[in-house]
């Protein structure tokens, strides 16, 4: 088969070299149903990436399309600012009704702007407000956004030099096993908190991902979130959850710290909450907590009306009831059964993950990057993550039909053994 070269001059002359994503998948897409995307040669990709984990029920996912057709025939508000339309009414009663309160949750919901780094700004900025501090505690190879305040609070050394100026009032603490198990739990933190010598000023929160997505698929275990929330409540810290990438059912339950049992002060949601892939972000926080003045924090876009309609009908669709959650727990059973068979054939991997999101690693960095670009040539769409991109990530959509996953998973084991 001849495959056309595309042209991909306007790009390369026009568009920043800050462009990533499509200098590991060298073509020219043109339409996207489901788990798959079409290229302008009509050739097919599965699609294991998600829009980053934006499409948890596909592209152009029909319900939610019609939902969105319908509300923009009829003239529906596009725009609207923090203005009451009949679309935030619908998405903030149906989240009230399907998410909030059968979780026993009582949070507060603020649409900060389209973003999930505009979620972890306002999380940042409320926290400080609250408590009156300014420094925020994060973990190693967290990452929590593009903008410096989110950049203050996420360990990739390379994201982070290119804000070009010092990042601070963020702390940084080992993650779950990040030493190994070699020491318990929280000691260097509970130990720089009750001492007075430490210099370390007392923080005003504390933020982190329960999957570290970008870091490398780092798991955090419930045991371990419990005890963070437990030393938050003790030391009269904030407890903020980014669950930009796992929230949204990724990992099974719709919030993934609900398999710990604990209940954050503060909730960053994006990426998957429109459904459609509509630009759209959360903060969820506790009552009290809602100490913001009208207008204190504001943005243009932080009422995509659109992304509300959609985001209804997702909720009605897939959270009235718990089919979701199982599909998912059985589909990553599926994921890890597979890449436990793979990682058994190749010294030196190892795998890890929930739900559906999961990584395979390698000792040799450069092969994940090796593996992701054969994954690319016969036509399954993959990524790399990890501080050295030493990670291959899946990330399908939620709503993979069987067959399509099993498919992808015997690509991703082609590529794993044609790079060896």
């Amino acid at each position: 088969m001849t495959i056309t070269q595309p042209d991909l001059s306007v790009f390369t002359t026009l568009e920043s070299e800050v462009r990533s994503y499509c200098r590991g998948w060298p073509t020219v897409f043109d339409r996207a149903r489901g788990s798959r995307m079409y290229d302008e040669d009509g050739r097919d990709y599965l699609d294991f990436f998600a829009g980053a984990g934006s499409l948890n029920y596909g592209h152009n996912n029909p319900v939610l399309k019609r939902a969105l057709l319908d509300y923009l025939e009829r003239d529906g508000v596009t725009h609207g600012l923090d203005m009451s339309t009949t679309a935030k009414r619908t998405f903030l009663e149906r989240f009230r009704e399907v998410v909030l309160h059968p979780r026993g949750l009582d949070y507060k919901v603020m649409f900060p702007g389209p973003t999930g780094t505009n979620a972890v700004e306002a999380a940042l900025k409320l926290a400080r407000k609250v408590k009156g501090r300014e420094s925020i505690v994060s973990f190693t190879n967290a990452f929590h956004g593009m903008s410096l305040g989110a950049l203050a609070v996420t360990g990739n050394a390379f994201k982070r030099a290119g804000a070009g100026i010092p990042l601070v009032h963020g702390t940084p603490m080992p993650f779950d096993d990040y030493l190994d198990g070699r020491t318990p739990d929280f000691i260097w933190f509970e130990r720089l908190l009750g001492d007075a010598g430490s210099g370390l000023n007392k923080p005003a929160a504390v933020i982190v991902e329960t999957v570290q997505g970008e870091g490398g698929i780092n798991v955090a275990r419930p045991e371990w979130l419990r005890g963070l929330s437990d030393l938050c409540k003790r030391h009269d810290m904030l407890l903020i959850v980014d669950d930009i990438q796992m929230g949204c059912g990724r990992t099974g339950a719709f919030f993934s710290f609900e398999e710990a049992g604990i209940e954050p002060d503060i909730v960053t949601l994006s990426k998957s909450i429109s459904g459609y892939g509509l630009p759209m972000s959360l903060a969820l926080f506790r009552p009290e907590l809602d100490i913001w003045e009208p207008g204190e924090h504001n943005g243009t876009f932080r009422g995509n009306n659109p992304a509300f309609v959609t985001a209804a009908a997702a909720l009605d669709t897939y959270w009235s009831d718990g089919g979701m959650e199982k599909q998912t727990l059985a589909r990553g059973e599926q994921v890890e059964t597979a890449l436990r068979q793979l990682a058994a054939e190749c010294p030196g991997s190892a795998y890890r993950g929930r739900g559906l999101v999961w990584g395979l690693t390698f000792e040799r960095p450069e092969r994940a990057t090796a593996v992701c670009r054969r994954a690319f040539e016969l036509g399954l769409l993959l990524e790399t993550s990890g501080p050295q991109s030493e990670v291959v990530k899946l990330l399908p959509a939620l709503t993979i039909p069987t067959e399509e996953l099993d498919e992808g998973l015997r690509i991703l084991t082609r590529a794993v053994r044609e790079t060896a």
